[in-house]
């Protein structure tokens, strides 16, 4: 298998989507931070220092997967056109579930966008309660769904 990041010399490139068509292109990702039952309560209580945690949270995640292309080098500067946040409360873990949708009408995909906004999404969690835990736990960070483009859809079957 080639990989589409490397030329014919084995050097780094980004790939070329020029001849690829203009899509709708979907991708959802989700993952869980793991937290004290103290700093669980401070979320839900919002009585945390810092401030609102999970909408904070939120702004985070939605800044992170505009951001995309400055954080990892081969992505393209997307003009996504939604970005949607979820944060479910899972009180008997206890823990929070981050899940990011993002969408465009584009040559390439938006699954690393999904990603990134959910992994700083929860690492602001994580920046917003550790002075209450430092032992919290980031989980499952992981392509849930994507749609449009060539290579098709994909559904994560748990």
């Amino acid at each position: 298998m080639n990989l589409t990041h490397l030329d014919e010399q084995n050097k780094p490139k980004m790939v070329d989507v020029s001849d690829k068509s203009n899509t709708t292109r979907v991708a959802s990702a989700s993952g869980m931070i793991e937290v004290g039952q103290e700093a669980f309560d401070a979320v839900v209580n919002n009585s945390a220092k810092k401030g609102p945690v999970l909408q904070t949270a939120v702004i985070s995640a939605i800044q992170a997967t505009k951001q995309t292309s400055t954080l990892i080098p081969m992505c393209h500067p997307l003009m996504l056109t939604s970005v949607k946040t979820d944060i479910e409360e899972l009180p008997d873990i206890p823990a929070f579930k981050l899940t990011v949708t993002a969408k465009l009408n584009g040559q390439t995909g938006v699954e690393m966008e999904a990603l990134t906004g959910v992994s700083v999404g929860l690492l602001t969690i994580y920046d917003m309660l550790k002075a209450i835990d430092k032992g919290m736990v980031i989980r499952n960070v992981q392509l849930e769904t994507k749609s449009g483009g060539n290579s098709g859809d994909f559904c994560r079957e748990d």
